[in-house]
C-alpha cells in the first residue's frame, strides 16, 4: 500500500483525501488545497483500496472532503466512487477528472458527487472550486448545462417499467452491481459462477436498453429497485442462468 498523510499545521480543522495514482497531479491538487486552506490536513491514496485504509484509520468522520480521480488501478468509471459511497455514505466526494464530457459530468452529479472539477483548471480555479464545495455549493465545469427536470423524470419512469422485466435473480445481481461490486464479488455473494454473473449482466443490459455496466449503475442510482421477494409478477428464473 502506498499512501501518505501530510499535515501542514497541528490542530488543523479541515482534512482532505486526494485519490489519484499520478504523483504529479496529487501534488498539484495538494497545492490547490493549500492555496484555499493553508492549514488543511492532506491525505493521499493511489487507489480505492488505499483510500479505504485511510478512511478506516481516520474513522471516516475525520475526512471533510475526498477528491477522486475516476480512473484508478482498481477502479474505472464510477465504480470507485460507488465503493466509497457504499462504505462511507456521509463522506462528500468530488470528482477530479480529465474527462469533461457533459454526460459524464451529469451522471456524476446524479450519483451524488459533491462536485466535478476538470483537471484542466488552473490551481487558483481548483482552489476556488474546493472552497465552494466545502461551503455547500456544487462545483461544475464552466460550460456544463444540466438536463431539464422533466426529461429526467420521464427517463426514470421508463426505467422503472423496464425493471419489471427482470427476474428476481437479475434484480439481486443488479443491486450488487449498483453498489460497485465486481463480478467476482457478486458471484461470491450470490453463490453463483462468475460466468453466470456475466450472463445475467448481459441480459440485464439488454432488457434495460443500456450499453454498459457503468451506465446501468448510473441509471439505477436514480430509482428504487423492486424487492425480488415481493414481485409475484416477476418472470420465473427457470431455464435461465442460476
Amino acid at each position: 500500500m502506498d499512501y501518505s498523510a501530510v499535515q501542514s499545521c497541528e490542530g488543523a480543522m479541515t482534512s482532505f483525501l486526494i485519490i489519484d495514482d499520478h504523483p504529479l497531479f496529487r501534488e498539484a491538487l495538494g497545492n490547490a488545497v493549500r492555496l484555499a486552506l493553508p492549514e488543511a490536513r492532506i491525505f493521499e491514496a493511489m487507489s480505492i483500496e488505499d483510500a479505504l485504509h485511510v478512511l478506516m484509520a481516520e474513522q471516516g468522520e475525520g475526512i471533510d472532503l475526498a477528491l477522486l480521480d475516476l480512473l484508478l488501478p482498481d477502479a474505472t468509471g464510477f465504480s470507485g466512487f460507488l465503493r466509497l459511497r457504499e462504505a462511507y455514505p456521509r463522506l462528500p466526494v468530488a470528482i477530479v477528472s480529465s474527462d469533461e464530457d457533459q454526460r459524464v459530468v451529469r451522471e456524476a452529479l446524479e450519483l451524488g458527487a459533491a462536485g466535478y472539477l476538470p483537471k484542466s483548471m488552473s490551481k487558483r480555479e481548483l482552489a476556488q472550486s474546493i472552497e465552494g464545495v466545502l461551503k455547500g455549493s456544487v462545483s461544475v465545469p464552466k460550460d456544463f448545462v444540466a438536463a431539464p427536470q422533466r426529461r429526467r423524470a420521464e427517463a426514470s419512469k421508463a426505467l422503472e417499467v423496464k425493471l419489471r422485466e427482470l427476474t428476481p435473480q437479475q434484480l439481486r445481481v443488479l443491486d450488487l452491481l449498483r453498489r460497485g461490486y465486481p463480478n467476482r464479488q457478486i458471484a461470491q455473494e450470490l453463490q453463483l459462477a462468475e460466468s453466470t454473473v456475466k450472463a445475467h449482466i448481459t441480459e440485464i443490459l439488454r432488457k434495460l436498453g443500456l450499453f454498459s455496466r457503468n451506465k446501468a449503475i448510473i441509471e439505477i442510482g436514480k430509482v428504487d429497485l423492486p424487492d425480488p421477494k415481493a414481485r409475484p409478477y416477476a418472470r420465473a428464473d427457470r431455464g435461465r442462468p442460476q
